[in-house]
């Protein structure tokens, strides 16, 4: 393995970060902070305890993994379509690099930013209430794996893309308002048995409910099926992303 090659591409698009500083780290942030603002203090407060947890601090995991979804997915769409349409993936397709070393490099600093977003976010939320984190290491474990699994989907969109209209579509139309309507911001278990029955078929209940019972304790669904359905998500994308590296699928503008 070219880790000389991995290292510079990971570099590369980690400085591209702290160029962009306003846009990849504070105005997500911002945003998120608006929701503790909106939802944990305006509505928080005409919201009684959900499971023994106070509404403010019950948002918290939702929160993370709304951000951390929509920015994995935008980092590693955006840092693998941009040389696409710049016509500079020709010089990274001359270079003695694999297919393989690039999604590496790709995914690996797509997922180092949204991390690290998710615990600038963390440690805002910590500013507006109070929070225990009730398992550590499942708590990163979620953070970690699911990172990895979104940067992956996002650099399939990236591939798949052809335009920076499609960029955002799947995240708009799909990935977002599956996030509002996964338990993010309440249990699924105050909906009626048919909508429930209906919300369980959307995978990000599995990411947020397994994501929360690290804090706190309380899921909506058996963390067992939470776990697995975060890695059966992850091995898909693999397989996905594998075969567009093993075909060249549209990696050529």
């Amino acid at each position: 393995m070219n880790l000389h090659a991995v290292q510079a591409i990971y570099l590369f698009e980690m400085a591209r970060t702290w160029r962009t500083l306003l846009q990849s780290i504070v105005s997500p942030v911002i945003s998120t902070s608006l929701y503790f603002v909106v939802f944990g203090a305006a509505i928080g407060s005409r919201i009684a305890e959900i499971d023994g947890v106070s509404y403010g601090a019950f948002i918290v995991p939702g929160l993370i993994m709304l951000s951390l979804l929509t920015q994995s997915i935008a980092n590693a769409s955006f840092g693998i379509y941009f040389p696409k349409f710049v016509g500079t993936i020709y010089e990274l397709l001359s270079a003695p690099v694999s297919y393989f070393e690039i999604v590496l490099a790709y995914v690996g600093a797509a997922a180092t930013k949204s991390i690290i977003l998710g615990l600038i976010i963390l440690a805002t939320a910590a500013l507006f209430v109070p929070l225990k984190i009730a398992h550590p290491f499942w708590m990163a474990f979620f953070l970690v794996v699911t990172a990895v699994t979104f940067s992956l989907f996002g650099f399939i969109i990236g591939i798949w893309a052809d335009g920076f209209e499609k960029l955002q579509l799947v995240p708009l139309l799909i990935v977002t308002p599956l996030t509002f309507l996964g338990g993010s911001f309440y249990s699924i278990d105050v909906l009626p048995p048919f909508w429930r029955a209906v919300t369980l078929a959307n995978p990000v209940v599995y990411l947020v409910s397994g994501f929360r019972w690290s804090f706190y304790g309380v899921a909506d669904v058996s963390v067992a099926l939470s776990l697995a359905m975060t890695l059966i998500f992850l091995a898909l994308c693999l397989a996905v992303a594998g075969w567009m590296l093993k075909t060249g699928y549209r990696l050529k503008a």
